[in-house]
């Protein structure tokens, strides 16, 4: 987005710029997607899980290793079939271990996003912040190429684990910051901005939009941050017809552009996670689904990270990323604007800063004020753990139940981003055809999650236990392959549209330290959901049981989804950032 003009200083639209950003951004999503679809959905769980099985003994004389007997189908749900290993003093099943550690890094991580959102909305260090965190993670997913699981210090593959998993989720933060900026630049949202001005200078002719100087140029993606209307006008009350309306087209055209640039990353990743999980296919089914080949796997998705890091590192936009000024419009005619002090900015007092801003985010006096901002949270607190987590107990089901090979798994974990990208492009078409709202396709499509869920419950059913049916229930390996094509026309969607509908509440220019909440949020409850699975797993012997929680979890969050008010949401993030400068 170009300065703006001295004619009529209106914004203007820059394509060279614009298209470079996007890249960039558009860059690091498809290196980054990688790890979530080929590692961390994938391989990990199922790699830590069989690191464990490795070094395990069978149950209930703890003498024999897991790997010296087969364990028959016939016998999964008895005692002696099930694995378990020895952390220090305490014997826990294998697959439980896969998910502790889940666990432990999500919580981890959740105390590094918190750290670091404030660092992250300075516009210098976003992008730098971003990097370190990318070479963190892929560089600890490389090193399990590095670590066999006879090794004696094999434990350390947890380790590796979370630095991997606090790596792409501290840089995910970094990343979605980038978002609103994006749309802001987008040439539809430009000329809806810039028709809207007019339309507010018409109706009050004294009002200006002017930042004030400071000793660098207010960079030009300023006018992103600009609240359209005056804090007193809430709801437009008052406007002229014009201005309600080209106010209503601009939010129009704003929301759909924000869910579309988060659809088309969630496309792009999803699209370089099939790639790779072709390639990673090669060497597990050559190696027969070894613990080996599963580290390769986890060490190739790696590398993509890194290399593919590279083009983001060139194209993202770095220290004019964001405005040094936030203007605002007063009725009357006068400005006000927040300049932070490039002078006395430190990380260290801004990591300290960080933890302070979030108490004071989450006093009741603020929440009053953005109270569908978090009412949204609430819901994504649920949601975003039961999504994750139907993604993990289902491959942990599929490998510990239904005893499906890793090439197998492989083929759930290529069919289901396959149908993501099919689902995170065809929603927004359907959207624009049906005339539905960002959130009603959000409840849509977590009622048509909670079926998967739902569908695992019906194997308890006596006629699907004793083989009156051969298949139902999540009961044979081939119904995994049909979820795994269902799932992921869902939760491709269900991602590109759960940011972007968040996106639309963020108060302007404080997008990391909102989207870093967002992500407490998610993993935060992500910390609860893998737990109780594990402890539901460990204490009745049947991760199948799981599946009720994961239902229930899952529907709890639609009343809360359905309470959101957007329009006022809208504003009050708006009044939010106004009362704050001025």
């Amino acid at each position: 987005m170009s300065e703006h003009a001295p004619d009529d200083g209106l914004p203007k639209y820059d394509k060279q710029k614009y298209h470079r950003h996007l890249r960039g951004w558009f860059s690091y999503a498809f290196a980054s997607e990688v790890f979530v679809i080929v590692s961390l959905t994938l391989f990990l769980p199922i790699c830590l899980e069989q690191f464990a099985r490795d070094n395990g003994y069978l149950l209930p004389d703890k003498t024999e290793p897991c790997n010296s007997a087969a364990t028959s189908p016939a016998a999964v749900d008895g005692e002696d079939a099930r694995c378990v290993v020895k952390i220090g003093w305490m014997w826990i099943d294998s697959a439980s271990f896969s998910l502790y550690v889940y666990s432990a890094s999500v919580a981890l991580q959740a105390l590094t996003v918190i750290s670091m959102g404030g660092i992250a909305d300075h516009p210098p260090h976003r992008k730098k912040l971003l990097l370190a965190f990318a070479a963190l993670g892929s560089l600890s997913a490389i090193l399990f190429l590095l670590l066999p699981s006879s090794s004696p210090v094999w434990p350390l593959v947890a380790l590796l684990a979370i630095c991997a998993n606090v790596g792409f989720g501290a840089s995910i933060v970094a990343l979605n910051a980038y978002i609103p900026t994006l749309a802001q630049g987008a040439q539809e949202v430009v000329e809806a901005r810039a028709n809207l001005l007019r339309q507010l200078r018409t109706a009050h002719p004294h009002t200006q939009s002017q930042p004030r100087e400071s000793e660098e140029a207010v960079d030009d993606a300023a006018e992103a941050y600009e609240p359209l209307l005056s804090p007193h006008h809430e709801g437009g009350d008052g406007l002229p017809v014009g201005a309600r309306e080209a106010k209503a087209e601009h939010d129009k055209v704003l929301s759909a552009t924000t869910s579309r640039i988060s659809s088309q990353g969630i496309a792009l990743g999803y699209a370089a996670g099939i790639v790779m999980l072709l390639l990673a296919l090669v060497p597990v089914r050559a190696l027969k689904g070894s613990t080996d080949a599963l580290r390769l796997a986890i060490g190739l998705s790696g590398v993509w990270w890194a290399l593919f890091s590279l083009p983001a590192a060139v194209w993202l936009p770095g220290a004019s990323s964001a405005p040094r000024a936030a203007i605002i419009l007063e009725e009357d005619g006068v400005e006000a604007s927040g300049l932070p002090d490039e002078r006395d900015w430190s990380m260290t007092r801004e990591i300290g800063r960080a933890w302070k801003r979030l108490g004071r985010m989450l006093v009741w006096r603020e929440i009053k004020r953005l109270r569908n901002t978090f009412v949204y949270l609430a819901a994504w607190f649920l949601l975003s753990d039961g999504f994750t987590t139907i993604t993990s107990t289902a491959l942990l089901f599929a490998k510990t139940t239904l005893h499906m090979p890793p090439s197998s798994l492989v083929l759930i974990g290529a069919l289901t981003p396959s149908a993501g990208i099919l689902g995170s492009l065809a929603w927004p078409a359907l959207q624009r055809r049906a005339g539905w709202s960002n959130l009603r396709v959000l409840v849509v499509l977590v009622a048509m999650a909670s079926a998967i869920p739902a569908y695992g419950c019906l194997g308890f059913l006596p006629v699907f236990q004793h083989g009156a049916v051969r298949f139902g229930g999540l009961t044979t390996p081939g119904e995994m392959y049909v979820l795994a094509v269902y799932f992921g026309s869902v939760y491709g969607a269900f991602q590109g549209y759960a940011r972007a509908f968040y996106a639309e509440f963020i108060p302007p220019g404080e997008e990391a330290r909102w989207y870093a909440l967002f992500s407490i949020t998610d993993k935060s409850s992500s910390f609860v959901g893998p737990l109780i699975v594990g402890l539901i797993a460990d204490t009745t012997g049947n991760i199948r049981y799981a599946f009720f929680f994961l239902v229930a979890m899952i529907w709890a969050a639609v009343p809360i989804l359905m309470s959101v008010d957007v329009e006022r949401g809208r504003e009050d993030a708006q009044r939010y950032t106004a009362l704050t400068v001025a």
